[in-house]
């Protein structure tokens, strides 16, 4: 975790790990104390802003989604995202970036992007953040069984409220979660990159004709983002089939339908045995700008 500048959730100030014999222990200059679990992982949100449910996936729901995703039905899209991730960094002549996973999940598309990055020659450390403790737990076992530990921690957190310094990050990836503008800024460089991920209009198409009796396409997104300015649109496309029911389900619970859907509807899913759907993301990449609204030391080639 050394690679990472670490902020108390408490106070702000800095946290370092303790000198032995208390090498698994963070602390700051105002001994608030974190406990860096077994697994490798550190929990960050604090006691009063977790509610009385546990916020996030829950065990169940991890395994679901890990099993989807280790069955390489998005790995099209993972690609997608580790090659422009690294062709951003290659231009901005960038060789040991830390880069910032708000909204990680169970870590998947970070512990794949952290791979490909250091595969290619680039001393790349990655760091994810996730309310879900069974989904940062899974993925620090993963980092850990995989001896990725040195380049690659989880914590729990909000991606509102990230515990890293400011300016601690070449890039954040925002993967299908909540966009944090304001956040995302602070933890970057003046010169850094937000990746983000958002349906394209066809995602997904084929599993809501198995739903829906009139599917409807998605709305294109474009955020505006205060603090950041759009530099370039990437699609990536595949053509998936499931023929697994838990893998169907899976992927229909991974998506916002799943909360909207009616129970009857529902059930017409849940009876197939296979599913072919077309796949479909923007990636949209930003460069953040300072207050003035301009690209500082704007790099070459991708931006």
């Amino acid at each position: 975790m050394e690679r990472f500048l670490w902020r108390c959730p408490n106070c702000g100030a800095a946290l370092v790990p303790l000198p032995q014999p208390h090498p698994t222990v963070l602390q700051c200059e105002n001994r608030h104390s974190f406990d860096i679990a077994k697994q490798g992982y550190v929990n960050l949100l604090l006691p009063q802003k977790r509610g009385g449910t546990p916020p996030g996936d829950n065990a169940d729901m991890v395994r679901a989604r890990t099993a989807f995703l280790e069955a390489g039905y998005y790995k099209a899209f993972s690609d997608g995202v580790n090659r422009l991730c690294l062709d951003t960094l290659q231009s901005s002549g960038i060789r040991a970036p830390v880069i910032a996973d708000a909204g990680c999940g169970e870590g998947y598309y970070t512990h794949r992007l952290c791979a490909y990055l250091r595969e290619h020659r680039l001393d790349a450390a990655c760091v994810g953040f996730d309310l879900s403790k069974d989904a940062v737990s899974h993925a620090s076992r993963c980092a850990k069984a995989d001896g990725m530990q040195h380049c690659l921690s989880f914590a729990v957190a909000s991606l509102f409220e990230m515990p890293l310094a400011d300016g601690a990050c070449d890039g954040v990836m925002n993967l299908f979660a909540p966009v944090a503008d304001a956040e995302f800024a602070r933890i970057l460089k003046p010169n850094g990159f937000l990746l983000m991920a958002v349906p394209a209009e066809n995602h997904l198409f084929g599993l809501k004709c198995a739903v829906y009796d009139t599917p409807y396409k998605n709305e294109v997104r474009r955020d505006v983002l205060s603090h950041f300015r759009l530099m370039d649109v990437t699609r990536i496309t595949d053509t998936v089939t499931l023929n697994d029911n838990a893998h169907i389900r899976a992927l229909f619970q991974m998506t916002p339908y799943y909360w909207k859907t009616s129970q009857k509807d529902q059930q017409k899913l849940f009876a197939l045995s296979s599913l072919t759907t077309e796949i479909a993301f923007d990636l949209l990449l930003y460069q953040k700008v300072d207050a003035r609204g301009s690209t500082p030391n704007p790099a070459k080639g991708t931006f």
